[in-house]
């Protein structure tokens, strides 16, 4: 299968995948027990405050009226308007995004070429000491739950030694790279233990490949041999493992937002789900749910390019 053929239909499966994820955040979100307009109103609700909120959340109308509006505007971009600071919430999730993004991005750029090189480093040094330290290394942090994690370095190296900021309370996150050392370990040390031991198997079962073997007949040098026609096989499954990663980078960024008080997309997440502001929670699903499918995608493809035959 040549490549923009494999690309139209992961494209289209893509989109199938979107539109599902659309509608099932929509209905999961309206299935809430408890009505969100007397949860709004506060402690004593006035019913005729109740009525205007209910209005507002279009909680007078038919679901499907709702769920075609909504559509509507998600196409346009248009995700509504927050009924806790009636700003549209658009423009709320630009203001967070800055620090959720640096996050992300910044550990995906440490974590790929530090994966690659300790997998290969392992497969290369097959049962020496170095993989031997390698593979305890992940193992144990591998078992750390990312929150206990960040309590031990906020106590250790926050608090206790005092060589790093423990929060962001009062900093400008994007003003103090110093603030973003400490999460940025969090979050890359789990997918950094899972992607190094996946690249060093994946590297090892190259390495005894019969082209890597007929490679060797034909006098070809060995580094060219371990990165010109091993590597890039034994990446394909990594990159899809990096993908994945992102999944679990969504989750994580909430955790280890919530825990170094970083004003990212995690916590306007967590923010509006105590204040059962609905159409923040809809627009931070969607945006959640459309980034992994298209990191998924962009995944598949580079998997495909690398090693068709892996991802077919």
């Amino acid at each position: 299968m040549s490549l923009s053929r494999y690309a139209l239909r992961r494209l289209l499966f893509g989109a199938v995948q979107v539109l599902a994820v659309v509608t099932a955040v929509f209905l999961m979100v309206h299935a809430l027990p408890g009505d969100a307009a007397v949860a709004l109103a506060g402690d004593d609700p006035d019913p005729e405050r109740v009525e205007v909120i209910r209005r507002a959340l279009g909680l007078d109308r038919p679901v499907l009226e709702r769920f075609g509006e909504w559509l509507w505007g998600l196409a346009r971009l248009d995700f509504g308007a927050s009924v806790v600071s009636g700003r549209p919430v658009a423009d709320t999730l630009v203001a967070a995004l800055g620090p959720t993004v640096v996050l992300a991005v910044l550990t995906l750029v440490l974590l790929v070429p530090l994966a690659v090189a300790a997998g290969v480093a392992g497969a290369l040094r097959e049962g020496g000491p170095l993989d031997r330290a390698l593979t305890s290394v992940t193992v144990g942090l591998h078992s750390i739950p990312e929150f206990a994690l960040a309590i031990v370095l906020v106590a250790v190296f926050g608090v206790g030694l005092g060589w790093l900021p423990p929060t962001a309370v009062g900093v400008d996150v994007l003003a103090e790279p110093a603030v973003l050392v400490l999460p940025l370990v969090v979050l890359l040390a789990r997918p950094l233990c899972s992607i190094s031991r996946l690249v060093r198997a994946g590297m090892l079962d190259a390495l005894a490949s019969d082209y890597v073997r007929h490679a060797r007949r034909l006098g070809v040098p060995p580094g060219r041999v371990r990165f010109a026609h091993a590597l890039p096989n034994a990446l394909a499954p990594a990159v899809q493992q990096v993908a994945r990663t992102t999944d679990w980078l969504l989750g994580g960024v909430i955790v280890v937002e919530a825990v170094f008080v970083i004003p990212g997309l995690g916590t306007v997440l967590v923010d509006a789900v105590a204040a059962r502001d609905l159409p923040v929670v809809q627009g931070l699903a969607v945006v959640f749910a459309v980034t992994t499918i298209a990191v998924n995608l962009l995944a598949d493809l580079v998997a495909f390019r690398l090693a068709p035959r892996a991802a077919a």
